[in-house]
This record gives structure tokens, sequence and C-alpha cells, in this order.
């Protein structure tokens, strides 16, 4: 269930605070994210905690009130009271709005495509 540290590091990670939902199945629980990536984010672990590590999640990162970042992601640690995902799927128009958040964040357009350029890599 765990990455290589240099899998996960290989992507910048930017800390943002939106309200952020963990959705499995029936179950939604309301979450605070701590950083995001294009490959995935991480949050505080929600208590009680009752996800199914064996299945995929959805994770829904509201921008603004009609803007949400949806994806499906799978979880790959578990450590000191914090959730890491890697995503598995996420449609354009998400992969569009982190695209422009995370090129807002890092400053540096070479960067971007940098990151851009390994996301195709994996």
């Amino acid at each position: 269930m765990s990455e290589q540290p240099a899998d996960r590091r290989r992507f910048k990670r930017i800390a943002f605070d939106a309200r952020t939902e963990l959705i499995q199945g029936e179950q939604t629980w309301p979450v605070r994210l701590i950083d995001l990536s294009l490959k995935g984010l991480l949050i505080k672990k929600p208590e009680p905690w009752e996800g199914d590590p064996e299945n995929n999640f959805f994770v829904d990162i509201h921008l603004s009130k009609d803007v949400d970042i949806k994806m499906e992601v799978h979880l790959t640690h578990d450590d000191n009271g914090q959730l890491g995902f890697v995503c598995r799927h996420i449609s354009l128009e998400s992969i569009e709005l982190l695209r422009r958040l995370i090129e807002f964040n890092l400053g540096d357009p070479e960067e971007l495509e940098r990151e851009l350029g390994a996301l195709i890599e994996v």
C-alpha cells in the first residue's frame, strides 16, 4: 500500500485549503485537504475511519460554488493521521482546473511542463 518515496516526490505538492469530501460507496467523509499534486493528494484522516483500502475512492475538491475538481483515487499510505491517495482517473475538465491551480502555485511554467511530462510517463 505504499509507493517508493521517489515516485511520490516526482510531483510538486502544493498546500491548498478547500472544502473536500472523500467518498466510497454510500459513505462520505468531509476531510481536511493538506496538499495536492498532479498525481494525487494528502488529507487528514477523518474520525471515525472505516474506508476500505482495497477499493477506490472518489474525491470532490470544491474550489467555489460551481467549480469542483473530481477524481477517482486509490489509497497508497495511511500514516501519522494522514491518508495519501494516487489519482486513478480524472476528467479533462478537472485536470485542466488542477493544472491551472498547480501552475498558479508553482509560478514557473517550465516546472509545470516537466511535471506534465512526468505524469505522461507514469
